[in-house]
């Protein structure tokens, strides 16, 4: 048991938080290769492990071995270089959380190329963004009409595109190629020696961020970075060997690299994979009653989902420990949540560019609402203006202090080769902004929070989402979880709105729940109720009642988005 984790993790059991926070560190091996040195050993050790467990919206189930990945993501790997993709070329992927995703990051991995996951809702704008940004060589998608069509309005406009494959049942069009051709790849592919192995500070994988402003940064990790998710996988999402782990959402998410191959395949659990088209609250349930993961971790708008169904006659005594990540966690969310199914919810919390950096780890009680406390391997904390650790109960910017001055140059990353591993090493092609947010040892992730007197930490909001009211800055956070107390509330979204006298108020989207509609008797009492549950001065001035709030593909609410609607409805 334990067999690879223990090869790069001197001690994996501690006492008490204070134990692992002082003791627990990850040893970078000269080189490491996620393909070879955990699925390849995998396969070596325990060839009949399971690997993945895959369902889809109709019901279908797929199970593949720790052999079943080594074999096709060599497939993969044999596929790509025989449609020229190389070492250091880049490989885009719109592929849903179709199997074959898998293989495929397995084995770029293994080629030492560069993947870049991706949405399938992108546009042909934003596709030909990508492409052209990060030098696209080949690009991997499902074979779906609206995927097809803005992948070819935009190939065109793509100007290192070489060749498109496309992935599923129907006929492939002219020009493009099918990328179940990997299947007739050889099942062998030996490991690179020398120039063509890939080195530790090798680009491995970019996400594109989703910024607030201007066009999205190209987030890069080396090839060191799947160890940095241990703490992730063990410590937070508290996996099992041999045991189902289920995170829900698509493949083109960092949340992906998070919860659904790294830390989860190092340490020898199942990832249990649902596919699904649309997020629908019985399909998720459905998959879950099949997939039995034992442990389960899912974007806050999941669980605001569950606890507004009858889950009475839903046995999900199988889960022994549920997570959230990707927004905070509204502390009545929380407490229903564990009213239905005796579950405490474990929220996280980090970035495209790290691990996880704060967490309700297992060594200390959940306070409903707190991120947790930091992660053992970096020193974070929340400092000002000036890099001074803000003292408690004073909102900072969340950071990581002494870590270099960046590792956007190859030669420093080199340098740095052997230190934490999980931390971004600069946006790629970006001097200027890895700069702005890493310079003088400390990296300023843009997040604000404050530490309690306990050491826990609790999220305020991106600094872009704090609300500059008349002179109060105001937390978005705070303010939905109060709506959200309200039971005529399924979901909200907290936003600045302009306004000509006070610069920004506040400003509620809202979704209400079964038997509740818009009215300006409810607009009320929602107001009513914030001011008695927070700060008079926080209420909402504006509620917008809608059907649904905009999200990405993982379930992620896109506050950008209704903030830039408030801005085109005021001018």
């Amino acid at each position: 048991m334990d067999t690879i984790i223990k090869r790069y993790c001197p001690r994996i059991g501690f006492d008490s938080y204070e134990d692992f926070k002082e003791n627990f560190r990850i040893e970078t091996p000269v080189v490491f290769n996620f393909g070879f040195d955990v699925v390849d050993e995998w396969a070596r050790l325990e060839p009949q492990k399971q690997a993945l467990l895959w369902t889809d919206d109709d019901g279908n189930i797929r199970s593949y071995t720790f052999a079943d990945i080594a074999a096709h993501s060599n497939r993969a790997a044999n596929y790509f270089r025989s449609k020229g993709i190389h070492k250091g070329d880049t490989v885009m992927l719109i592929l849903r959380q179709r199997p074959e995703v898998w293989f495929c990051i397995v084995g770029l991995c293994k080629l030492g190329a560069v993947c870049i996951p991706a949405s399938f809702q992108l546009t042909a704008k934003d596709i030909a963004y990508r492409c052209n940004a990060a030098e696209v060589k080949l690009l991997a998608a499902v074979n779906e009409p609206y995927v097809v069509g803005e992948i070819s309005k935009a190939r065109p406009d793509c100007t290192t595109l070489q060749s498109v494959a496309l992935l599923g049942e129907d006929a492939v069009p002219e020009s493009f190629t099918d990328l179940r051709d990997l299947y007739a790849a050889s099942p062998d592919f030996p490991r690179p020696q020398g120039a063509d192995a890939a080195a530790n500070h090798d680009r491995m994988l970019i996400y594109f961020s989703s910024g607030t402003t201007g066009m999205p940064k190209m987030v890069w990790h080396d090839f060191a970075f799947p160890l940095g998710h241990i703490t992730t996988a063990r410590y937070w999402q508290q996996v099992q060997e041999n045991s189902v782990h289920m995170t829900q959402t698509d493949s083109g998410w960092a949340k992906f690299a998070w919860g659904k191959i790294y830390g989860q395949w190092i340490c020898g659990a199942c990832i249990g994979a649902y596919d699904t088209m649309k997020f629908t609250t019985e399909g998720t349930i459905a998959a879950i009653l099949r997939l039995h993961p034992t442990t389960f971790c899912a974007p806050a708008t999941i669980y605001r989902m569950l606890i507004k169904e009858d889950l009475s006659n839903v046995d999900l005594s199988f889960i022994r420990t549920a997570c959230v990540a990707g927004e905070p966690l509204n502390p009545e969310v929380y407490r229903k949540f564990l009213e239905i199914t005796g579950l405490e919810i474990r929220e996280g919390f980090g970035q495209s560019e790290t691990p996880v950096m704060f967490a309700n780890f297992g060594f200390f009680g959940v306070r409903p609402g707190s991120m947790g406390k930091p992660v053992a391997g970096f020193d974070i904390d929340v400092v000002d203006e000036n890099g001074n650790r803000c003292e408690d109960g004073i909102e900072g910017v969340i950071s990581f202090l002494g870590v270099g001055e960046g590792f956007a140059d190859p030669a420093l990353a080199a340098e740095h080769s052997g230190g934490p591993s999980g931390l971004f090493r600069g946006y790629y092609k970006d001097e200027a902004a890895t700069a702005k947010a890493w310079h003088g040892g400390i990296y300023r992730t843009g997040d604000m929070a404050w530490r309690d007197g306990d050491g826990y930490y609790w999220f305020v909001g991106r600094n872009d989402d704090v609300i500059k009211c008349s002179g109060y800055r105001i937390g978005p956070f705070e303010v939905e979880s109060a709506l959200m107390e309200h039971p005529g509330v399924l979901e909200c979204a907290v936003t600045a709105a302009p306004d000509a006298v006070r610069g920004q108020v506040v400003k509620a989207t809202v979704v209400l729940a079964k038997g509740y509609t818009p009215s300006e008797e409810l607009t009320k009492a929602l107001q009513s109720h914030v001011k008695k549950a927070t700060a008079p001065y926080k209420y909402p001035r504006i509620v917008e009642y809608v059907k649904e709030l905009p999200k990405t593909t993982s379930g992620k609410i896109r506050r950008n988005a209704i903030r830039e609607a408030s801005q085109q409805a005021a001018r």
